[in-house]
């Protein structure tokens, strides 16, 4: 899956082996094996839907 093309901003993120790790297994666990972003991506609309912004 490509990354959205409108209103985007690209974002640099270094992350520990061992985090990454466990990212590649969530990944392996998706019928589709999305990209790295894009389980990043999946994960945090999962934890914004669980934990709305108060405004």
């Amino acid at each position: 899956m490509a990354p959205p093309k409108k209103d985007t901003e690209a974002l640099t993120l270094r992350l520990g082996k061992e985090m990454i790790e466990a990212l590649d297994a969530l990944r392996r666990d998706q019928p589709d094996i999305p990209t790295r972003p894009e389980m990043i991506r999946r994960i945090l609309h999962a934890w914004i839907d669980e934990h709305p912004p108060k405004q």
